[in-house]
């Protein structure tokens, strides 16, 4: 199989076939592996994969026929003026994003060149764009996918360049018809020996590699930064948990199965419930949550350590108090985001502390917390949170006297449909307090509503209303919404938080799996003289089924963990633990190592010991046990020279099995034959120059008749010379 595209005419003169078609097909999958890279990011638009597919295809087809279309310098010209303007347009109006017009860009230019390649630089150009395929999925996705597609490119791009390098070689050398170990036509078998033989060197060249930069990986000092991952492409997730939050958001975003982030409890021991708060938000028009414009605080840190519950000056206010037990009950976590996009750091309820890397860290008056530091994403952080509930009887006896900022930031409510504020008088007007009003409207919502997330075909008017009077189904947004605005009918101060509720617990790390799908609304009522306490009127969704599919997930996502922590995640504070607990188990290993050979020197001795005692008292046993374990290690030793002298025999017995051999050997114990009668042969002698030298003429004709047979059956593979060696090799030492 020869290029498609035709090569300068001193390549083509050159360049042995082999070499030319095994360069050929190695860069084409050079382009195919870094396409495939791209496009398994899963970020790349449904246009882009099929025109770029369809391209590969058509030079695929063409490599296989051996065809030779391509695009004139001309027409290549004109392309990319026109995608200049097209590549404006793909940055202000269509993808509107940088990384996706330039990753359009990059592919127009590798499927224009693959078509137009005139020169030999081109080729280059060809691989220097597969190259920068894989850069421009390095900042799409951060998966575990990339390593196997990274190690797929890297075998493919070592044997291109190998191959390329012998190319060069080759047109250096000029043209090759006049050297005999370089053929210009080779036999199918050669050419599949040489393909074969360059990928395993291939091959063994990418171990090599790949082993050296995870050492070096390990080992090199790290530093955070944020380099190209500060282009990559905002996630969906980050408007859902913004401060402007429409009714249906959170909706959308649950119908997606994406990891958002693991968290891990203390210990790696299970919990009833994992609630990783969000955003707060305080005002309600209607359509919409939102808060309306406050100024942030920021946290003040020590060695990357957050005083979250009273590092503020706000947070020692009574209204922004989380409520908590008499028993306080802290819990210590660890986050490890996915890169979805939003600057928000989710918490448990109640937050006490903050542990980042990230330098700049804000709050706002919902207790809302905020990586704020441009330079490093919210990766991984550690938090504790104080999660006792406070006593019920506390809450039932609280005040209903609420100060100003509270009144007016808390319990503001939109133009509501008369009959919302009927049925919440309806709901509690047996209660006299305000926990026991909560708590039978959240009872209400649970058990008369039902959970769906399934949005109506028209939005209407007012949804609250619609929600609650009519349709009576909706997911959690709506069930949140519907809590806050029926107690705060009720003139019982409310909140609503988007975040996290539930996930799935992995036995194998000890970590849940947050994903879109576990995006939850719920309700933070406020209690005087105790804080904020939760409220969720939700009802519990259908639990996952348990299969062989769901169990194979959870190692994948082991992997994927794994992946995240210790490679992308990876910086001096991993540095310092692997080394510490390398030092421990290098440790551990020694005196592991010392006790193997203090046994197996106290077992040496004892043999001694054992030995010395079966000499003394029965020395003819111990002289028959000697002799016979001698024998059986010389056997040993011998084992290979035995079973070489019984093949020599069977060869020498059989010369017509391998007469080439026969004939080695035939002739090997003649000339040793004839040094032990006189006649010694110089190793610089060939055949007729040791029968030459021989000076008895009965010996000289003999040796001569020898060596005739024994060239026909050496190298010309005679049966009946080689059967008649024995015989002539008798007459020689006859007359010798």
């Amino acid at each position: 199989m020869a290029a498609a595209t035709p090569t300068p005419v001193s390549a083509t003169t050159a360049v042995p076939t082999a070499i030319e078609r095994y360069f050929q097909i190695s860069l084409f999958l050079l382009i195919v592996t870094g396409f495939a890279t791209l496009a398994s990011t899963g970020k790349l638009d449904l246009p882009s994969v099929l025109c770029v597919s369809l391209a590969l295809l058509v030079r695929a087809r063409q490599l296989f026929r051996n065809d030779a279309v391509k695009i004139s310098e001309r027409i290549t010209s004109y392309l990319g003026l026109i995608y200049v303007a097209f590549y404006l347009a793909d940055f202000f109006l269509l993808s509107q994003n940088f990384v996706a017009a330039t990753v359009h860009l990059l592919l127009f230019g590798m499927v224009t060149k693959i078509f137009s390649v005139q020169r030999d630089r081109d080729y280059i150009y060809l691989a220097v764009l597969a190259f920068l395929e894989v850069l421009s999925a390095s900042v799409l996705t951060v998966d575990t996918v990339f390593l196997g597609a990274f190690s797929l490119f890297l075998l493919v791009a070592v044997a291109t360049f190998i191959s390329m390098e012998m190319r060069r070689s080759a047109m250096a050398a000029g043209n090759t018809q006049h050297i005999p170990s370089a053929p210009k036509r080779l036999r199918g078998w050669q050419l599949r020996s040489l393909d074969l033989s360059l990928s395993a060197t291939s091959a063994a060249m990418v171990l090599g590699i790949l082993v050296l930069s995870a050492a070096i990986f390990f080992v090199m000092p790290r530093l955070s930064g944020g380099y190209l991952g500060r282009f990559a492409q905002q996630n969906s997730l980050t408007t859902g948990f913004s401060d402007n939050v429409q009714l249906g958001e959170i909706g959308r975003i649950q119908q997606s199965s994406q990891v958002v982030m693991h968290v891990r409890i203390e210990d790696g021991k299970s919990v009833p419930e994992v609630r990783m708060r969000g955003i707060a938000l305080s005002t309600f028009d209607g359509t919409r949550w939102f808060n309306p414009p406050h100024n942030l605080e920021f946290l003040s840190h020590r060695s990357g350590r957050y005083d979250v519950s009273s590092g503020v000056s706000g947070f020692s206010r009574p209204s922004t108090r989380f409520a908590s037990g008499s028993a306080h009950h802290v819990e210590q976590y660890r986050v490890m985001m996915e890169p979805i996009g939003t600057n928000v750091v989710f918490l448990i309820a109640a937050p006490k502390f903050l542990f980042a890397d990230f330098r700049e860290v804000t709050v706002d008056f919902g207790q809302s917390v905020m990586n704020t530091d441009r330079e490093r994403a919210t990766n991984s952080y550690t938090g504790i949170s104080d999660v006792s509930q406070p006593a019920p009887d506390g809450l039932r006896n609280s005040s209903a006297d609420y100060d100003t900022e509270i009144s007016r930031q808390y319990l503001q409510v939109p133009d509501l449909d008369p009959r919302v504020k009927k049925l919440a008088d309806d709901i509690t007007a047996n209660q006299s307090n305000s926990y026991d009003k909560a708590l039978a409207v959240e009872r209400y919502l649970s058990t008369n509503f039902e959970y769906t997330l399934e949005l109506p075909s028209e939005r209407p008017k007012d949804p609250l209303a619609f929600f609650l009077l009519q349709r009576k189904k909706g997911h959690c947004e709506y069930f949140a919404s519907a809590l806050a605005v029926l107690l705060r009918a009720e003139g019982i101060p409310t909140r609503i938080v988007t975040g996290f509720r539930g996930g799935e617990f992995n036995d194998l790390t000890g970590d849940y799996i947050i994903r879109a799908r576990d995006a939850h609304s719920w309700v933070e009522v406020f209690f005087p003289g105790h804080g904020w306490v939760t409220f969720d009127p939700t009802p519990a969704g259908a639990a996952l089924e348990d299969s062989a599919w769901s169990r194979f997930m959870l190692y994948t996502d082991a992997a994927r963990e794994f992946w995240r922590e210790w490679i992308i995640n990876y910086d001096f504070s991993h540095q310092r633990t692997l080394t510490e607990e390398a030092a421990s188990s290098g440790r551990q290993h020694v005196d592991q190592l010392r006790i193997w050979f203090r046994a197996k020197y106290d077992n040496m001795l004892e043999w001694a010991r054992g030995t010395h005692r079966l000499a003394t008292r029965s020395p003819m046993r111990f002289s028959t046990i000697t002799i016979a374990l001698a024998c059986a290690m010389l056997l040993l030793m011998n084992i290979g020279r035995i079973y070489r002298a019984i093949l020599i025999r069977r060869i020498a017995l059989n010369p017509a099995r391998s007469p080439s051999h026969a004939a080695s050997i035939w002739y090997e114990r003649m000339t040793r034959r004839l040094s032990r009668r006189g006649f010694p042969r110089k190793p610089s002698h060939t055949p007729k120059e040791f029968a030459t030298s021989i000076e008895n003429p009965e010996v000289r004709e003999a040796v001569e008749r020898f060596n005739g047979h024994y060239e026909r059956a050496r190298f010309g593979e005679s049966v009946e010379d080689a059967t008649r060696l024995p015989e002539i090799y008798k007459e020689v030492v006859d007359k010798s």
